[in-house]
């Protein structure tokens, strides 16, 4: 009997010896794997921050279950750290549209004439003797299809950069650009990344709704998803961060309280997580819809290689942006501040952060490119 006993405990020694190794080692490798995750980002975080321009930084990188999160800060910066948002205010603004869309307050193919006063539009999109003003719909708009010029990247922001803060009034955004030449007439199967499509559409928001763009991004995103600390600054005392350009430490509240739909949103790396993966797991707007958004053209070359969908930037990571060294998208957006927020679907991690830095926008891009890569085991 004795024996007997023994030969059955054998059994399932040997039956159970396997199991335990299968899980000993299935355990060391999502171990090993986690580390080498978290390992390549921070050598990526730390090579960026060795750079002579960046003075402070953050980066906070999440799947979409929060099973992986790492974060790592810079100049005293952490993910609980205010931060300009600045061109990813666009994905709310987008966000925004989405849920009317969804909620069938309007249609993306609407004339924006249905939504804004004519005195508005005239003038504003004139072409080879043609004035598209009146023709330009939602989705121009959004797709940044509208060939509308941009009046950011025409000396208004580098003057407010370089000589000091002032307020810039929706106004003198329509006249000025009313003295620039568009790109191209709608509808050219072509884009022209202009933030004036968002300063519309903002407006828009408001027309439709009667409610002013703070209050509609509170109701819509910021209350819903409980983004405690993030805001659009509309009063004097609303807090807006310091940034960089250059070495020179710079603050200018009355500039990004201008911009509005198209850049002013504050907020957090912590925040931004949360919205990011709302946005993309279909949370505020139906799932559906992400599809609808995600029709893809090139912007201009002093944009490449981003391409631009339905109010957001993809980046393609198998291009010769990349030498063809990687596989796979960002999805997302970034900022002039050096802000961005991207999430890459084939690996599920979403990238949130920011450089501080005005002088060389496109370095967050790089960065999260460069973070993508190594994760994906391209770069060391």
């Amino acid at each position: 009997m004795v024996a007997r006993i023994t030969k059955k405990r054998l059994t399932k020694i040997i039956v159970i010896i396997p199991i335990v190794l299968v899980c000993v080692i299935t355990v060391a490798w999502i171990v090993a794997f986690i580390h080498f995750r978290s390992s390549n980002i921070e050598r990526q975080f730390d090579s960026v921050v060795k750079k002579e321009n960046i003075h402070e930084a953050i980066l906070f990188v999440e799947n979409s279950t929060g099973d992986f999160s790492v974060s790592f800060g810079y100049g005293g910066r952490d993910i609980d750290s205010p931060m300009i948002t600045a061109s990813v205010t666009k994905m709310f603004t987008t966000a925004c549209i989405l849920i009317l869309y969804d909620d069938g307050r309007l249609s993306l193919d609407d004339k924006i004439s249905l939504h804004i006063d004519d005195e508005v539009l005239s003038g504003l999109h004139i072409y080879r003797g043609h004035e598209y003003s009146f023709e330009l719909t939602i989705s121009n708009l959004l797709f940044q299809t509208s060939g509308l010029p941009d009046y950011f990247t025409n000396n208004i922001a580098r003057d407010i950069i370089v000589n000091g803060d002032r307020y810039v009034a929706f106004e003198e955004i329509l006249e000025k650009t009313r003295t620039l030449t568009p790109s191209f007439a709608p509808n050219s199967d072509r884009a022209y990344y202009a933030d004036i499509n968002f300063d519309l559409l903002g407006l828009i928001l408001e027309n439709i709704t009667g409610l002013p763009l703070e209050k509609i991004y509170e109701q819509f995103i910021f209350n819903p998803l409980e983004m405690a600390n993030t805001y659009l600054p509309v009063k004097v005392n609303d807090f807006v961060p310091h940034t960089f350009y250059g070495s020179e430490r710079i603050e200018r509240p009355l500039f990004i309280a201008s911009t509005r739909a198209s850049g002013g949103v504050i907020s957090t790396a912590r925040d931004m997580m949360i919205f990011s993966r709302a946005f993309w797991n279909g949370d505020l707007f139906d799932n559906d819809i992400l599809e609808r958004i995600s029709d893809y053209r090139r912007l201009q070359l002093s944009m490449s290689p981003i391409q631009y969908g339905g109010g957001h930037m993809r980046i393609l990571l198998s291009g010769p942006s990349t030498f063809f060294l990687a596989s796979g998208n960002l999805i997302g957006h970034s900022g002039s501040t050096g802000s961005f927020v991207f999430f890459f679907p084939e690996k599920d991690l979403h990238f949130i952060g920011d450089l501080a830095q005005l002088e060389s926008p496109g370095s967050a891009v790089r960065f999260v490119m460069q973070m993508a890569m190594a994760i994906d085991g391209r770069l060391h």
